[in-house]
């Protein structure tokens, strides 16, 4: 298995707020305590091998992959009775990825929140995010 010895989704234990909820043979399931505080039940699916990003992933990381979202989704359907989703995954700097490692963002929506509604692409389609004119 590669791994990435500064990489806090390689070393999960560089960081005591991680919490694994699930794994597979590939993949993880994980929670960040500090991540409750506003995305209540949120957490991250990450290979264990360091894979940079999403287009990196091996067919069984995919296949894992999808085994723990839909055991995430069943958890967090019944802990929190979410009204929507948001699911994602950030690459590369410019897209928003701040670690150099694929993660799959599993976020659950309440209608109840100040921006229900506003999905994972309401802050780039923007018209203030439109690129200049070359």
């Amino acid at each position: 298995m590669k791994s990435g010895k500064n990489c806090p989704f390689c070393v999960l234990n560089q960081d005591e707020e991680q919490k694994i909820i699930f794994e597979n043979e590939t993949c993880r399931y994980i929670q960040k305590k500090k991540e409750q505080t506003i995305l209540e039940g949120s957490g991250l699916i990450i290979p264990k091998n360091h894979v940079q990003t999403v287009f990196d992933l091996s067919e069984q990381e995919w296949k894992d992959t999808r085994d723990l979202m839909q055991k995430a989704k069943r958890l967090l359907d019944e802990a929190y009775a979410p009204d929507g989703y948001s699911v994602g995954w950030n690459t590369g700097e410019v897209g928003g990825q701040s670690i150099p490692h694929a993660h799959l963002h599993i976020i659950p929506r309440f209608t109840d929140e100040p921006y229900a509604g506003k999905g994972i692409r309401h802050w780039i389609k923007q018209p203030e995010n439109k690129r200049p004119k070359k």
